[in-house]
């Protein structure tokens, strides 16, 4: 049953239960049916004086799903990855569009995965220090293949799709001739025959292909739901490791450092991919964790309400960087990528990540109730 309490304020009313939508199947589920996270987090809800259960995710159910959870939950969580959602993710994202605008706290809403998630916030960010400043975004195939080839004329790129996941559509791209990389104008586009040079994060895999022929393949990546093709200069440095922080809300809770498998053209920092990772904290990363932390207002303002500047950051969420060289020779950090889609902890459960999830989720929801800002 659910418990309801009042609120200072005639009238008001919540519900103290919260939904975590999960789809049936798929690699990221353990023999339970569910994430190995997922029944961690609810379990904590629940140790908290909160109904939680989990609901899965059908297309066939939305207006069912709809009319269950609005009227039964404050709030839900989403451990849904969103490339694996049934019937493509544009109607898990209506639904939970849908319950957001009747009220319930989403964790996070659809605003939230695409102004976090989505591979172009990286160009939201351009002008801070966090990110390149020649960092682009595709969002149709005219404007690729006319700016892609001056792009790549000035050096090494890594163009990432937005819908990949485990480095798939991640591809660090270079013109495999030295002799005619090095006598390459920086400004003028390169042929369209151009050898290329193509290695995928999925699996460090290389092919061979020339650039327009590459191009073609990679326009399927802007068509569809969310299409779109991010275009970043190479970071040398990535041999060195790719470094994520895990955020509950805005505090980092623990930090992985992720070394890609040595040999090649290998720059993917996926386990699939034979990285190798290893777990530590906050405190053993002070400089990034700090440099981080005085970012976080203006990625709260550029990122956080879908981008509207309303200044909140998601429940669970991460942020990973690349090492770079500063003008003095000191280690400055790049930001690659930032994920709150379904960011997973299932290595980390003796960390207690769950009672904080439980907690921060718990606080969002009261302070919706209250009127006062989420990111409080």
């Amino acid at each position: 049953m659910t418990t309801v309490i009042q609120d200072d304020r005639a009238g008001a009313r919540l519900r103290r239960a919260i939904a975590v939508f999960e789809t049936e199947g798929g690699g990221d589920k353990d023999f339970t049916g569910h994430r190995r996270d997922t029944m961690p987090i609810v379990q904590s809800i629940r140790d908290l004086g909160w109904r939680c259960e989990v609901i899965y995710y059908r297309p066939e159910w939305e207006e069912e799903l709809f009319a269950h959870v609005s009227g039964s939950f404050a709030a839900y969580i989403s451990r849904v990855n969103p490339g694996t959602v049934p019937g493509g993710e544009a109607g898990y994202l209506r639904l939970l569009g849908r319950l957001s605008g009747a009220g319930l706290v989403g964790m996070p809403t659809p605003q939230d995965m695409l102004a976090f998630g989505a591979k172009d916030a990286l160009v939201r960010l351009v002008g801070t220090p966090l990110v390149p400043p020649d960092t682009a975004a595709y969002y149709d195939t005219d404007t690729f293949h006319r700016t892609f080839p001056t792009s790549l004329s000035f050096g090494e790129r890594v163009l990432k799709q937005n819908r990949g996941s485990a480095g798939s559509g991640i591809w660090r791209v270079r013109v495999d001739d030295d002799e005619v990389a090095a006598a390459s104008r920086p400004g003028t586009a390169l042929p369209a025959d151009t050898v290329l040079r193509c290695t995928e994060a999925a699996d460090n895999h290389t092919e061979i292909r020339r650039l327009d022929e590459f191009m073609r393949f990679c326009d399927s990546y802007i068509h569809g739901d969310n299409g779109m093709i991010v275009d970043m200069r190479f970071m040398p440095r990535i041999v060195e490791g790719e470094i994520r922080i895990l955020m509950v809300g805005d505090e980092p809770v623990f930090v992985v450092h992720k070394k890609p498998a040595e040999g090649g053209e290998n720059f993917s920092a996926t386990l699939f991919s034979g990285a190798r990772y290893t777990y530590g904290s906050p405190g053993e990363w002070p400089e990034l964790v700090g440099m981080f932390g005085e970012a976080m207002p203006f990625i709260a303002e550029r990122l956080g309400a879908g981008g509207s500047g309303h200044g909140d950051v998601p429940l669970l969420w991460s942020a990973d960087f690349m090492l770079d060289t500063a003008d003095d020779g000191s280690d400055s950090y790049v930001l690659g990528e930032i994920n709150c889609s379904c960011v997973g902890f299932t290595s980390e459960l003796d960390m207690g990540i769950q009672e904080k999830v439980a907690a921060e989720a718990v606080r969002k929801v009261l302070a919706r109730h209250a009127g006062l800002p989420v990111h409080a």
